[in-house]
């Protein structure tokens, strides 16, 4: 025997494995994909489990807010676009499914270097060697220039941009959220940080103008977020900026007496970080609603959400 007392493992208490609660069931399990079946086919076929079953009940809460005339904001960094993911996001707006766009000025950069020159996306490293990183003089001239000329109208920074791109018929402008958000009478607002953006080195930069237009597009976002009870927020992409000023633009909604309850709240992205994670998923869902992470990455799981989204509910729950 040895020098210390044991438990008696003789005398636990067990139950049945029939009646016990369990988690996971046979209904849950995946299907093997057949590439020559429909999308719609894969998606149900999907696991019934874990970050599918969220982003199922995410694609779901989406079109029941649309069902019922609430909003869906779209936030963004500028990485999605980088992504090659425009051509998704600007079909979620043309279908209703997206009311409101909200992008840093990076994502504004790369969508019009998109819609003018049909590229965007230089070797940071590179040009940064030489000095020559964002100095591209025709990018910023344009954005700096559009603005200028929209905020004498008294336009937000995102409705100068979607202007500038229809009425000079930028050339690949179909694959532009700026412009299409434009035609289509959505707000898109852009959200700038002075000195953040590789068009705040050029002489053509007005510091005045550009902070006058964002500042106008942030009282514009606060105005959507103020209807937002019973819609939904996503974030994708920005670990910053964007979910700073929704915090700023919920808090200024609720003070001026808006009850703003009840929503939905999702972050995406590659890694998830402190704000996003705080000021989108957490603190404005805790009077009520749901927030969801989700980690993967964009170009992968936004189609992914898009295609849920369109497609409809299956009987295992699947969009």
């Amino acid at each position: 025997m040895g020098r210390y007392p044991e438990v008696d493992l003789n005398k636990v208490k067990r139950r049945s494995v029939r009646t016990r609660a369990s988690k996971v069931r046979l209904t849950d399990l995946a299907r093997v994909p057949d590439p020559q079946r429909p999308l719609s086919a894969f998606l149900r076929g999907l696991p019934g489990i874990l970050k599918v079953r969220d982003l199922r009940s995410l694609a779901a809460d989406i079109r029941r807010a649309r069902q019922r005339g609430r909003p869906v904001i779209l936030m963004m960094g500028a990485h999605p676009i980088k992504c090659g993911l425009s051509p998704v996001l600007i079909d979620l707006v043309e279908r209703g499914f997206v009311t409101a766009v909200a992008l840093n000025g990076a994502g504004a950069i790369h969508d019009v270097e998109l819609a003018c020159w049909g590229r965007t996306s230089e070797d940071v490293a590179a040009g940064l060697e030489d000095g020559s990183f964002g100095m591209a003089a025709e990018t910023a001239d344009l954005i700096n220039g559009a603005v200028i000329q929209g905020d004498a109208q008294e336009l937000g920074f995102g409705e100068s941009l979607g202007l500038f791109l229809n009425e000079t018929k930028a050339k690949n402008r179909a694959v532009s959220l700026l412009a299409r958000c434009y035609q289509l009478k959505v707000p898109v607002t852009i959200h700038v940080g002075i000195g953040s953006d590789i068009v705040h080195q050029h002489p053509s930069f007005d510091g005045a103008a550009a902070g006058s237009a964002s500042h106008r597009d942030f009282r514009i976002l606060a105005r959507v977020v103020s209807k937002l009870t019973g819609g939904v927020v996503l974030n994708i992409g920005s670990t910053v900026v964007l979910p700073e000023v929704f915090l700023k633009a919920l808090t200024v909604a609720r003070n001026l007496s808006h009850h703003v309850n009840d929503f939905t709240t999702a972050n995406f992205d590659m890694v998830q970080h402190y704000r996003p994670t705080v000021n989108v998923v957490q603190r404005p869902v805790r009077g009520g609603g749901t927030g969801y992470c989700f980690t993967g990455h964009h170009e992968i799981m936004v189609p992914l959400l898009a295609a849920m989204v369109r497609a409809a509910p299956g009987k295992r729950g699947a969009a």
